[in-house]
């Protein structure tokens, strides 16, 4: 593999990072919420 091969895909690598990540986290999120409104989940009373 060239030198600018190399470069390329380690661009395209690191920078996909941030997206694989912040994809997963919104997808655990989306996940959770569904889960908690399918079992009904109701918020906590707050206490006095």
């Amino acid at each position: 593999m060239s030198t600018l091969e190399s470069v390329i895909w380690h661009v395209l690598g690191y920078s996909a990072m941030p997206f694989i990540f912040l994809m997963g986290f919104l997808g655990v999120c989306v996940a959770s919420i569904y889960i908690l409104k399918v079992c009904g989940a109701k918020p906590v009373e707050a206490q006095k």
